[in-house]
């Protein structure tokens, strides 16, 4: 499964956690692959199913 970049940047956002949002926008693609990516999804603390009923902006 694929997720927008930008809900994990909303979501490290919502929690304050600014400068990890930074990064990930840095070095992550705008399409993330939850899969590949799944050891830094699972390093920001973030479950891949709480993005898939999101609708994209």
């Amino acid at each position: 499964m694929e997720i927008d970049r930008h809900k994990i940047l909303d979501a490290l956002r919502r929690r304050g956690q600014h400068h990890r949002a930074d990064w990930v926008e840095k070095e992550l693609p705008e399409r993330v692959d939850t899969v590949r990516n799944s050891g830094l999804l699972s390093m920001l603390n973030l479950d891949p199913a709480e993005f898939a009923d999101q609708p994209n902006r």
